[in-house]
């Protein structure tokens, strides 16, 4: 499989040195403003949640006392496998896995794509937690750092799954990776981890980090191989 499937073909130059253009994108425009909005959107929540001094909102309450309240040891045991699969360690060996897969199919800049986005977001929610300060639940069943806006759990699982969508354009990998920040937000308040609008400000985190990162380096892809831009540089 060569590198331009999965991002569409375009008729090759007369000269073979010159690096075919990527498939024009009609949805790029598309994809740039959901970035913004989820950005933006991100923004307003995080304000929110300063404004009230960063306690937990009616919602947050409202939403955690559901999940007290629903509490059982089946359930438990469904929410740790997100919780784990989801983790640092899975992480990386998931992270690692696809992008090889790409590398092996030759599809490199849709292994540059994932890379990058996965650096991005990991190397933004740490910090950003740390100095947004916003204390978890005190009856935490999965964490004992104090730090919980955003989630970064449902920030990496958001990221990968619209990164994975935009790159492989099928409605399953869509529906699947819907299905797997549900169920991460989900275990995350299950487990008592994170407030609600720690996950919904992590689900917002990684949409705005997948569709920057992909528009990013489609658009540097796009200037690298037209031909005027090559010989200008």
């Amino acid at each position: 499989m060569s590198d331009d499937e999965g991002q569409g073909t375009a008729a090759p130059y007369a000269s073979t040195s010159v690096e075919r253009l990527p498939h024009p994108e009609p949805h790029r425009a598309i994809v740039l403003v959901v970035g913004v909005v989820a950005t933006v959107a991100f923004v307003v929540l995080r304000f929110v949640v300063a404004l009230g001094g960063h306690e937990p909102l009616p919602a947050d309450l409202w939403w955690h006392d559901v999940m007290v309240a629903t509490l059982d040891e089946v359930a438990i045991v469904a929410a740790w496998v997100p919780a784990v699969v989801g983790g640092t360690v899975g992480v990386i060996v998931i992270g690692i896995v696809l992008v090889a897969i790409f590398v092996w199919q030759r599809r490199r800049w849709d292994a540059v794509t994932l890379a990058s986005a996965i650096i991005v977001v990991v190397a933004i929610g740490a910090p950003m937690a740390a100095v947004i300060a916003r204390v978890r639940p005190q009856d935490s069943l999965a964490e004992s750092v104090a730090t919980s806006f955003p989630s970064g759990h449902t920030a990496v699982a958001t990221t990968m799954a619209v990164t994975l969508g935009l790159l492989l354009r099928r409605w399953y990998v869509w529906l699947l990776g819907a299905f797997w920040v549900l169920y991460m937000m989900w275990s995350r308040t299950y487990l008592h981890a994170h407030w609600l609008s720690d996950v919904v400000a992590g689900m917002l985190e990684g949409v705005a980090v997948a569709t920057l990162v992909w528009s990013a380096v489609q658009a540097y892809r796009i200037r690298r191989a037209t031909p005027s831009s090559r010989a200008a540089a």
